[in-house]
């Protein structure tokens, strides 16, 4: 709590629109509710807020307030023009896609950090991209291509057949087709994303084990603490909750703590103190750094608050 820690701290939270969060599954709201609990003064502002002038990050934000009533939960107080090199600490949550505007972000936050501790360290944020820090552990994935070469694409499915494919920097499941061996709209497919992103195209062999879910496990500092198995509707192949995915609660296998025990010590060393890693049928294949999610759903299933033990690794650092 605040008193282990000594002090209230000053925290500013980067994020989208607190009004239109979804209080009951919001990450971030959660991690609000903690910090404030525990004593410490929170800020809200808005990425298109920061600012950087003289070597000074500043941002327009507002004193904030946050409580668990729908349609108010949440009061701001008059707009200051805030020095984010007098805050403890900078949460760094506003959702994907991970675009120019948002590595922007990430070069300004480098001014502070770590003298204003920002989480996640904002350099690391922009060198583990979801779909590429993933393939650091090769030996932890399913057989994966990230190319715009259709040949190597074609060459890719005459190998493995089954295919998906998906936007290198999508998110939420957006732009993400499962090819079937009998499928004749590849040539299609590859002619609309070249039309749609500059990027080159992630390729993965079908996990048939993604029908009993994709499980997505919350490390905290390189410690798995938590997780939820997200289950494809009947008619998607996309396990995102957004998209229709249904949560249950799960364990972690021999296998998933092994992917955990694999890549904790590299998730530790980057200043990665959140991380959410996405796992199907024992295949590790994506690292969520940006803004993970499902600490509200993993609460609701197992008791367990994992936003606690973020606030104390935070705590922790700061000490």
């Amino acid at each position: 709590m605040a008193a282990r820690q000594g002090r209230a701290l000053r925290v500013a939270v980067q994020m989208d629109p607190i009004e239109n969060i979804n209080i009951d599954a919001d990450s971030t709201f959660v991690l609000m509710l903690e910090a404030q609990a525990r004593g410490h003064a929170l800020w809200h502002y808005l990425p298109r807020d920061l600012a950087l002038a003289g070597g000074r990050v500043t941002a327009h934000a507002h004193p904030v307030e946050v409580r668990r009533e729908k349609g108010r939960h949440w009061t701001f107080g008059p707009e200051e023009e805030l020095d984010l090199s007098t805050m403890d600490v900078v949460l760094l949550r506003q959702d994907p896609p991970f675009d120019m505007a948002y590595i922007t972000t990430t070069h300004i936050l480098e001014h502070i950090h770590p003298r204003t501790l920002v989480v996640n360290d904002p350099a690391a944020v922009r060198n583990a991209p979801e779909k590429l820090f993933v393939t650091h552990f090769p030996e932890l994935m399913p057989p994966t291509l990230v190319t715009a070469d259709r040949r190597r694409i074609m060459r890719f499915r005459e190998q493995h057949g089954d295919i998906i494919l998906k936007p290198l920097f999508g998110n939420g499941g957006a732009g993400v087709f499962h090819v079937r061996p009998d499928d004749m709209n590849l040539n299609a497919l590859l002619e609309l994303f070249t039309q749609l992103y500059r990027e080159p195209l992630v390729v993965q062999r079908y996990v048939p084990a993604v029908r009993q879910g994709d499980k997505r496990i919350i490390l905290v500092d390189g410690e798995p603490l938590g997780a939820i198995n997200r289950v494809p509707a009947p008619d998607e192949t996309r396990s995102n909750m957004h998209v229709g995915g249904r949560p249950e609660k799960t364990t972690l296998t021999d296998r998933e703590r092994e992917i955990c025990a694999a890549i904790g010590p590299e998730l530790r060393k980057r200043g990665l103190i959140f991380v959410g890693i996405d796992v199907i049928g024992g295949y590790l294949t994506e690292i969520n750094v940006t803004s993970p999610t499902g600490l509200q759903e993993i609460a609701r299933f197992d008791g367990v608050h994992l936003e606690r033990a973020i606030w104390d690794a935070i705590e922790s650092r700061l000490r």
